[in-house]
């Protein structure tokens, strides 16, 4: 079974490109996907917090994992095939009664080795994890602007494109990445019924 795993940017919070994006992934595309939100507006307010009540990166991380599950938790209310699951088993069942899962870190939030508790760890990396870890064929990173084609993820970490780690954890990853800007949305959801190949 060919997987893909998608992470929405939370940037697209609040925006109606969100909603025709979920609408596209969970009403019109057949092929199998797990979804991964990012922190979003819950993610700025640890950050706001912690400038505020300094505290360490570590719980700063892992209020950060809390906001991606707070945004999955809503993301799931918006269509009734989406459903939020915090760990692999939940995905794997929800595939198997044909929801779309959207992945949140709850299983990652006492600490992981593969993970480092940082700020420079954000959902772009978390997404890359996940897609190796579920041996998944593509990486689909839908983000607010466009990026190059051709770019690799050390180009896109130096434009800021995705996280500073996000190259380490791609690497770990045998699918192919593709960040989509809103200039794909109109071929998004063909691009799911197209077989991907290694990057």
């Amino acid at each position: 079974m060919s997987l893909t795993v998608v992470k929405i940017g939370g940037s697209l919070c609040g925006s109606a490109r969100l909603d025709r994006l979920l609408e596209q992934l969970a009403g019109e595309t057949k092929a199998p996907l797990v979804l991964v939100a990012g922190g979003g507006p819950f993610a700025d307010a640890v950050r706001q917090v912690q400038a505020a009540m300094p505290f360490d990166d570590v719980l700063a991380h892992r209020l950060a994992l809390d906001a991606m599950t707070h945004l999955a938790e809503i993301l799931a209310t918006r269509h009734p095939r989406l459903t939020a699951v915090g760990d692999r088993a939940g995905v794997t069942a929800a595939l198997r009664q044909g929801k779309l899962p959207i992945w949140h870190p709850a299983e990652l939030r006492a600490g992981h080795p593969d993970i480092t508790e940082s700020w420079e760890v954000t959902s772009d990396s978390l997404a890359a994890w996940l897609a190796a870890e579920l041996g998944a064929d593509r990486l689909v990173l839908l983000k607010s602007i466009d990026a190059p084609a051709d770019s690799t993820p050390a180009a896109l970490a130096a434009a800021d494109v995705v996280d500073a780690h996000f190259p380490r954890y791609a690497a770990r990853f045998a699918g192919s990445i593709m960040v989509a800007g809103p200039s794909s949305d109109d071929s998004l959801a063909a691009l799911f019924s197209i077989p991907c190949e290694a990057s």
